[in-house]
């Protein structure tokens, strides 16, 4: 089984970036977690990172044929990332969104998320945990 675990922009700085809001759990950290209990389960985890919205489009349109499960935390994208919602919305495999922070007790312009109406699910507001959750949930769907 394949999951993939997609970060948009800015999450590359995890662990010095707003530490306040974001924590300081580093993105290879929340990789290295979530790649070990993947394998614990008999599954395969991709973690892609990019800052490009493009890049992201690509990885799914060569990696989410065949997953069994998407985990992304869009980032800036969840906001305005069309090309973004487009690839997921073509794959048929369960999405789940994931925010670190969350996004509802903060600006206004994140309340809103064009990936939310293609995605299974939406965890907001647990930190890098919420990955964890995420993936739970996921490994749950194939049994």
């Amino acid at each position: 089984m394949k999951i993939l675990l997609i970060h948009g922009p800015n999450l590359n700085m995890l662990g010095r970036r707003e530490p306040g809001i974001y924590g300081s759990t580093t993105l290879p950290q929340i990789d290295a977690a979530m790649r070990e209990r993947a394998e614990a389960a008999g599954a395969t985890l991709l973690a892609f990172q990019s800052n490009h919205e493009g890049a992201l489009v690509d990885f799914l349109q060569a990696e989410g044929w065949d997953a069994a499960g998407i985990i992304i935390n869009p980032g800036a994208l969840t906001h305005y990332g069309l090309s973004l919602r487009d690839a997921l919305a073509s794959l048929s495999a369960p999405i789940v969104e994931v925010h670190l922070s969350n996004v509802y007790k903060r600006e206004a312009f994140r309340h809103t998320s064009v990936v939310a109406p293609v995605a299974t699910g939406q965890i907001a507001g647990l930190g890098w945990r919420g990955y964890l959750l995420a993936l739970e949930w996921l490994l749950g769907e194939q049994t």
